[in-house]
């Protein structure tokens, strides 16, 4: 039975993330994106109240919220803004191989002390030369005796400097391309790991994005996930389960434009009435509202799809792929019904705007979710 009403549960961890949102986000959103800081009093107060780690299972220190649920809660605190989103969303990231493919000795090593403060985790995969193509991969894994030596450059990684544990994607044998891949756990303090530059971004500037460097970083063999060789079908299964976190957070960013533009329309006065009175507005109005609400389906499906442990690679491209495309469209269409207004920093919208665009580019480009999509519509 498909039903689209939510639990008493689900409707709970609603009202607390949109709460939060309401109270700690929306008030300094304007104010970290100018100054393209994490606001890391927000990070501890979202750690207080369960709003961080929420994928982890409860045995293990997180809040063993299932997929669902857990897409609920990004689209409300996206609403607020993507970028502080994005902070404890890339937490999800990072984690998931470790919840993916390791051992139980090893989720035990890791997780509860980690999970146990307002921690941030980062995901090493992408280089400079490697988005993505995963297989040209730089990165070196060599081992030596029982530790193995990690030598490369990481870039475009949320929270790549600031984080307390890493996931990181090396090569143990660049000839074997993506079937060399390898995923690693470092902890932030190993010798030889850094961060380098900051990026300086268009827009999701509460969230801090830079380089990972690894200089003859030590890795013990027993902080490898999985075999040499399997870091490929991590980084995958890994994807397949953050993405519908991705398209949650493209519903926020378009329904917080939605609402501003439609809440301007309805005070703003020309000609001697409102401009919501026009035709030409009601219409981009409606087109605006529809998108929404399908690419909140298409993310709850995919989301569901998950917490019935059901494949999710297609269903999880397509909420990726398209609430992405319409956080941009949307936010595009807000500026333009707020006109001059909506092009001022005095209102949201142009935030928002600039905001949306990386939802078309992270965790894999929405061209390459249109391949994902065309790989499995094209199967025999």
């Amino acid at each position: 039975m498909i039903s689209f009403q939510l639990t008493d549960e689900q409707k709970a961890m609603q009202t607390v993330a949109r709460e939060f949102t309401e109270k700690e986000i929306i008030p300094i959103a304007a104010e970290y994106d100018e100054r393209e800081e994490i606001p890391w009093h927000v990070v501890k107060k979202a750690h207080e109240i369960g709003l961080m780690n929420m994928s982890v299972p409860e045995e293990y220190g997180g809040q063993g919220i299932d997929a669902l649920t857990a897409a609920i809660v990004s689209e409300e605190m996206a609403y607020g803004c993507l970028g502080i989103n994005g902070t404890y969303g890339a937490n999800e990231l990072a984690l998931a191989p470790i919840l993916i493919a390791a051992t139980e000795e090893q989720k035990m090593r890791f997780l509860p002390d980690f999970c146990a403060t307002p921690k941030l985790a980062a995901f090493g995969l992408t280089e400079p030369d490697a988005g993505s193509d995963v297989a040209n991969i730089q990165t070196t894994a060599v081992l030596d005796g029982d530790h193995y030596v990690l030598n490369g450059n990481k870039c475009f990684i949320t929270n790549g400097g600031v984080a307390g544990i890493y996931t990181i994607f090396a090569s143990v044998d660049r000839s074997k391309g993506f079937k060399g891949l390898t995923a690693f756990v470092v902890p932030a303090d190993t010798p030889g790991l850094s961060g380098g530059k900051k990026e300086k971004k268009l827009g999701d500037r509460a969230s801090h994005v830079g380089e990972v460097i690894l200089q003859d970083v030590r890795v013990p063999v027993e902080n490898r996930l999985g075999k040499e060789g399997d870091g490929f079908k991590i980084a995958m299964q890994t994807l397949d389960t953050t993405r519908p976190g991705v398209g949650a957070a493209a519903v926020g960013v378009a329904r917080r434009a939605f609402e501003e533009a439609r809440k301007y329309s309805m005070q703003r006065v020309q000609f001697g009435k409102p401009i919501a009175a026009n035709q030409a507005i009601q219409f981009m109005l409606a087109d605006m509202a529809m998108k929404i609400d399908a690419a909140r389906l298409l993310v709850w499906r995919s989301a569901q799809y998950l917490t019935l442990d059901k494949q999710v690679s297609m269903e999880g491209a397509m909420a990726k792929c398209f609430a992405g495309d319409v956080a941009m469209s949307v936010t595009v269409d807000a500026v333009q019904i707020m006109g001059g207004s909506g092009y001022m920093r005095d209102y949201p919208v142009e935030k928002l705007m600039r905001d949306a665009k990386i939802l078309q580019i992270y965790e894999g480009t929405n061209q390459v979710q249109r391949m994902v999509i065309a790989r499995h519509i094209l199967k025999p």
